[in-house]
This record gives structure tokens, sequence and C-alpha cells, in this order.
């Protein structure tokens, strides 16, 4: 066997093709987040007065989202909303926004204070920076970081803008006035969507929905096996014993069926065990259990019949396309870990139907946003119902044609009645 080209081209081929695809594709969608991020979306909300002063009204909210938008101008990394508190509000819970810079009510007040003479113990102006660990902690930390840049820069803007205004009144300032009136703004840190303490900094969801899909994958392997195994096409080893069951000629069709049946049955036990394991066991935050039990039901269910399917059309190379559908193009193009907006086209392209991405929105909305159908759960919904349909149209579909074009598993025996007499046997 060792001296057989075929044995050696054989095998070096396929471990090479599954090597370069995982390599690209699993490590090309991460290698280089920065560069490739575009439109990352961002909030900036004024929620500042004013205040009126010499018969005209000032805003130095509007002037400080307005300097910032103008800044960001030809940088296309993140894309800037100007929205309303509430507004910034409702995406931060839809998981549509990875951060904000708010601009409080009194921040005009505050800030002109600072020069007035009547002000004895002038209250520092603050902008808030919030950010978004249940979009995704590496998204949210590269919006933490630009909304916080965006607000320092501001300060220092207004900053000048008081130096200048002190030294047109001409008003002896103390080094550390000089200092504070420098950088006059206090940025603050703070959650947008507040997460609990075991949600895993925002990447339960993804977690959750791997372990679904991989239930699912490999379930539809060992499923594939135990039915063979019944029906007589393999056999099975035990340490040094042998098992084989008697062999039952049956048709594609019928063993795709009776797969896909058990696929449903445990689906019902895996799910149940994943939400028993994760939440009961490990105390991972969760509400909507029923929902969430639903939801896992049916992600393996999906998720097995397709890799059934394939498993029944390309025979042993179905293994293959499952590890690359479900695995290897899955994971980098889902979103969870690196943002969509940071990952290069190909991968922004495969989301829009790699199943991970559709269930891993669903389950965010599930366990972080109070299960709303806009926040990914209508669309994942639907992506399984698509995925299911298309799964068993294309598997009975081409398992049918197979049957009828008797190019069954195991070659059936020849009846006797069609077996040709010799000519010497009949004399």
């Amino acid at each position: 066997m060792l001296r057989s080209p075929r044995l050696w081209i054989g095998s070096g081929l396929i471990l090479a093709v599954v090597s370069t695809l995982f390599a690209l594709l699993y490590v090309g969608g991460n290698v280089n987040p920065k560069g490739n991020l575009r439109d990352l979306p961002v909030a900036l909300v004024n929620s500042d007065k004013g205040l009126d002063a010499n018969g005209k009204h000032m805003n130095l909210g509007e002037q400080v989202v307005s300097g910032i938008k103008k800044s960001a101008e030809g940088n296309k990394s993140f894309d800037w909303q100007v929205l309303s508190r509430q507004e910034a509000d409702k995406k931060l819970g839809q998981g549509k926004l990875y951060g904000a810079v708010v601009v409080p009510q009194n921040f005009t007040a505050a800030v002109t204070g600072l020069t007035s003479p009547q002000q004895t113990q002038p209250a520092r102006p603050t902008m808030t920076v919030l950010t978004n660990q249940s979009a995704g902690s590496f998204g949210s930390s590269m919006a933490s970081q630009a909304t916080q840049k965006a607000a320092h820069a501001a300060s220092a803007q207004l900053g000048k803008q008081l130096l200048d205004r002190a030294a047109a009144q001409k008003a002896p300032l103390a080094p550390a006035a000089k200092l504070l009136l420098a950088d006059p703004v206090s940025v603050q840190v703070a959650d947008g969507h507040p997460l609990g303490t075991h949600s895993a900094m925002g990447l339960s969801a993804f977690y959750y929905a791997l372990v679904l899909v991989v239930c699912g994958m490999l379930g539809a392997n060992a499923l594939t096996n135990q039915v063979d195994t019944a029906l007589g096409y393999l056999h099975s080893d035990f340490g040094p014993f042998r098992l084989r069951q008697p062999l039952q000629h049956t048709s594609r069709v019928r063993t795709l069926a009776i797969s896909s049946v058990l696929m449903l049955a445990f689906s019902l036990v895996m799910g149940s065990i994943v939400e028993a394991a994760t939440v009961g066991i490990l105390g991972m935050d969760a509400s909507h259990l029923g929902l969430l039990w639903v939801y896992s039901v049916a992600t393996i269910a999906v998720v097995g019949i397709s890799a059934l399917t394939l498993l029944s059309v390309f025979g042993v190379p179905g293994m293959l396309l499952s590890a690359i559908v479900f695995v290897a193009m899955a994971v980098p193009s889902s979103g969870a870990t690196v943002p969509l907006e940071a990952l290069p086209g190909f991968f922004r392209w495969l989301s829009e139907f790699e199943p991970l991405r559709q269930i891993t929105g669903g389950m965010r909305s599930i366990l972080y946003y109070d299960a709303q159908a806009d926040a990914g759960l209508t669309r994942a919904w639907v992506s399984m119902g698509i995925a299911l349909v298309v799964a068993l149209l294309f598997g009975f579909g081409v398992t049918k044609l197979y049957d009828r074009k008797g190019l069954h598993r195991v070659p059936r025996p020849t009846e006797p009645a069609d077996e040709a007499v010799p000519a010497t046997a009949a004399a």
C-alpha cells in the first residue's frame, strides 16, 4: 500500500486542499481588521439645550458634533450618525451601533461657566463615550478608541477658543486655570447597553451559536454512520470485535428520510442538553428560556439536515464540504469576533448567506436584546426556513435521481427469474 502512488497523491491532494482552505478562510478574514474597516456605525448625540447670552442663542454641542463630523470627512472607516439620545439608545439596544459620543444637556452652560467671572467654582463640562459590547467586544473597542479620540479633539478645540476669549478679555489666569482651559472637557466612558457578568463580554451568543452548529454537523456524521451500520452498509468495531448487520437493500431516498427523522428527534435531545448545560450548570446569562430552547432545537435540526444532504449527495466528500460550509467559511464571516465592517469584501459577501452569521444574530437578539424581531431574530428564522427548504429539495431531489438511474449504493442481486439459462444446462 505504501508503494502505491495513487494512495500518496490522492491523500496529499485532499489534505493540501483542506489545509489551504482553512488557512485562507479562517485566518484571512481576521488578519487585518483595521485595514479593512469600512463604515463601522457610531453615533453623535447632542442633548445640549444651549444658552441665551447677549441676545443670541449659543449651542456648543452643535459645534462639537459638526466639528467631529467635518473632521471625519474622507475617512470611511467609521459611519458617524447624528442621532437623538432616544434613537441612539434604541440602536444600541439592537446591536446596530458600536458606540456613541453624547453631549449632555448643560454642556454650553458648563463650558461658558469656566470663563465667567461670576463662577467662583465652575463645574468641568463632560462628554460621555458609550460602548456596546453586546454588538461585539472587538468592534466596540475600535469604536471606543475612535469616539474617545474625537471627544478629546473636540475638547482641545474648545480649549483653544476659551483661551482666545480669556486673552481678549485680558483676564489674568493662573497656571492651573490655563491647564484647565486648554483641555476643558472631561471624557467619561460608560456602557451603552450593559450585559450580565456571565455573557462572555458579549461573545456568549457566538459561542452558543457555534455549539449548535457543531452539534448539528457532527450529529449528522454520527447518524449517517449509525444508519449505514444498521442497514449493513458498514461494520462496527468494538476493540478487537467486529459487528456487522445483514445487508438491507434500500433506496437512497429512504436512507436520507430515515436519517432526517432521527435528526429531528435527536435535535430535541441535543438542544435541551445544550441549554441545560450552559444556562443551568454554567450559569450563562439568558432570558426567554422557552424561545431559546425552540431556537436551539430548530438550529440543530436545520444544520443537521443540511449536513445530511451533503453527505447523501456527495458521499465522503460531503464531510469535507460540511466542514468548509459550517466552520471554515462560517466562523470568519459571522461578524461575532471581528465585526462585518472590518472584514474583506469577500467575507462580507459570505455573511449574507453563511449560516453562522444568521444564527448568531438571532441568538444575540434572544440573549441581549429582549428577543426583538428587528434585532436579528426575524432574519435568523427566515434564513433557517430557506435553508431547510433548499436542503430538503436538493437532498431528496438528487437522491431520487440517483435511484431512478439505478445508482444504488450496493448493486442489487440479480433475481433468479432474470438469470440467463446456459444452453448446455437447458439441454
